[in-house]
Parts: C-alpha cells; sequence; structure tokens
C-alpha cells in the first residue's frame, strides 16, 4: 500500500516538472532517423561522442539559466561573463602552469560573486531581473573590452585536458557537465530549499506571505548561474587556448532555447535541469546533422532561430492551457 501511495505521489511530480522531456526525446529520434538516412556514419559511437563534448559549454550556461528563470527571473548577463571569465582565465594564467589552481578558483568565485550582485540588485532595486542582468552584462561586457579588445593570454598544453580531455573514453568535460546536471536536480528534488525555487516562480506573492526567504533563494539560483557561466568560460578558455573578448556574445540567448525546449516555463515554477541538459543536446545533434548534410553555417544560425521561435511558441500554448 505505501509503494502504491508514493508511486501516486511520484508520479505526479515527474509529470509536472518534466513535461517537456517526452517532447526532446521524440526530437531526438526524429533527428537520429533523418541523420541515419543522411549518412551512415552520422549513429556511430564516436559521432555521437562528438555530439556529447559539443553539447558541454551550452549545457553549462543553460543549466544555471534553467535555475533563475524557475525562480522566476532570467539572466541576461551570461554571455558577457562568460567574456569575461574567458579572457581573465587565460590572461592571467599567461601559459604559466603553476597559476591554474589560484586563477581556476579566483575565476569561479567571481562568477558566484557577479551573480550574487545580480539577486542583491534585484531585491534591493525592485526592478525586473531582465532590466538589472541587461545593465550587468553591458557593465561586464566594457569590463572586458577594458582588459582585452583581442585574444589574450594563452593556457598550458594541460589546460587544454578540460576540453579535450577523455576518462573511461567519455570527454571530460560533458562529463563534469552531466554530473553537476545530476547533483542540481536531486538538490532542488529533496532539499527544502530546492522546492522553495518552485514555489517562488509559481507565485511570488504567495510564497512572501508564507515566509519563503526570497533573497536567499534568487543569491542561490544567481550565484550558481554565474558559478555555471565560470565554468562556461574556464572550458572556451582551455577549448580555443586563448581568451576572446567576443566568445560568450551568443550565449545570452541561446541559453534560453535548452530550458525552453526541456520544458521549463518562462515564467517560472515549473521544469528541470534534466530537461535543459537533454534540450543543449538536441540543438548540438542538429547542428552535427547539419554539419553532415553540409549545411552553411549561416543557414545554421537561421534554423536555431527557427527553433527558438518554435520552443516559445509551445510554451506560449502550453501557458494558455495551463
Amino acid at each position: 500500500m505505501t509503494g502504491a501511495a508514493n508511486l501516486r505521489i511520484e508520479m505526479p511530480w515527474l509529470l509536472r516538472n518534466n513535461a517537456g522531456l517526452a517532447g526532446v526525446l521524440v526530437l531526438i529520434a526524429l533527428v537520429c532517423l533523418v541523420g541515419a538516412a543522411a549518412s551512415d556514419r552520422f549513429l556511430s559511437f564516436n559521432n555521437f561522442l562528438n555530439v556529447f563534448e559539443q553539447t558541454t559549454d551550452l549545457a553549462l550556461v543553460s543549466i544555471g539559466q534553467t535555475l533563475t528563470i524557475l525562480a522566476g527571473g532570467i539572466d541576461l548577463s551570461v554571455g558577457s561573463l562568460i567574456s569575461l571569465t574567458s579572457c581573465l582565465t587565460s590572461g592571467l594564467i599567461n601559459n604559466n602552469p603553476d597559476r591554474v589552481v589560484i586563477v581556476v578558483i579566483a575565476v569561479l568565485v567571481l562568477g558566484t560573486a557577479v551573480g550574487c550582485v545580480n539577486a542583491s540588485l534585484v531585491v534591493a532595486l525592485r526592478v525586473h531581473p531582465l532590466i538589472v542582468t541587461l545593465g550587468m552584462g553591458a557593465v561586464l561586457q566594457g569590463v572586458t573590452l577594458l582588459y582585452a579588445l583581442g585574444p589574450v593570454g594563452r593556457v598550458p598544453r594541460g589546460f587544454n585536458f578540460l576540453a579535450y580531455g577523455r576518462v573511461y573514453g567519455l570527454p571530460l568535460g560533458a562529463t563534469l557537465a552531466v554530473l553537476l546536471c545530476i547533483l542540481i536536480a536531486l538538490l532542488l528534488r529533496y532539499l527544502p530549499l530546492g522546492r522553495q525555487v518552485y514555489a517562488l516562480g509559481d507565485d511570488a506573492n504567495s510564497a512572501r506571505l508564507v515566509g519563503l526567504r526570497r533573497t536567499r533563494i534568487l543569491m542561490l539560483v544567481y550565484g550558481t548561474s554565474g558559478f555555471c557561466c565560470a565554468a562556461t568560460g574556464l572550458y572556451l578558455a582551455a577549448r580555443f587556448g586563448v581568451g576572446q573578448p567576443y566568445t560568450g556574445v551568443n550565449y545570452t540567448l541561446a541559453s534560453i532555447t535548452p530550458v525552453v525546449l526541456g520544458g521549463t516555463l518562462l515564467s517560472g515554477g515549473k521544469g528541470g535541469v534534466v530537461g535543459t541538459l537533454f534540450g543543449a543536446f538536441l540543438i548540438a545533434l542538429l547542428n552535427n546533422l547539419l554539419n553532415f548534410m553540409d549545411v552553411s553555417k549561416h543557414y545554421q544560425l537561421v534554423a536555431q532561430a527557427v527553433i527558438i521561435i518554435l520552443a516559445v511558441s509551445v510554451y506560449v500554448e502550453r501557458r494558455r492551457t495551463m
């Protein structure tokens, strides 16, 4: 009887917070079918490993973005923060292996601190997070350009292992992104603070009336978003070998696409990071398919724009029905 009761409790939660996951899996299956028809190499194990590796950067930043959206906010400073942390990583290390550990720690702390500043401004100014984080993004991009107008610094050869290394045959960066996703999913599910994130995003007024600490919750989600951006900056510095001042510019809007594809409502309160992870994988898989079909990069950008429009349309329809 207890098992049946648990099943009745668990299943609605899974459906309520991962409704978009089934849709993403169906789309992944469709892309695989088209890819199999386009090339016999598309469904090979090595190609899937490559796609898995190419998912890393978008997955990392989108996981953090998911948390801010779940709490009823949004973070439009992610792209500029990625650019800044990427440039600082390569510029401060500057091919000196002895600086790697201290710079990595400092960059992660900086990213988390910027996220906490975003949260503090949202609370103190009582302004919508969209405006606050958009302004913060402009500030961060300005600081980045003050630091470097072009490629800066260089990372040691061993640091590239973060982007290109394999552990038990699996890409290290992508594996770390999956582990981070699992950890956050468990925290959201089983910790009271995680459930408070959903409550705040679902109805901020009700959350305030029942005594939820909005400031603490926003510090958590925006701080985590900043941490994820810094991790993305570290990964991109390892991948390219140098820091580039505009390397994060496309991630601001791109980070929202996997969130919506994965079933998280833009208004907050419903969704989860697991759907986001599969959404990021779907985008990487689609780009890989277009490469197999020799589609120009320009048309790939158009395809991504269409995906964003369709994903938002589905969100609007879901919101209307709910």
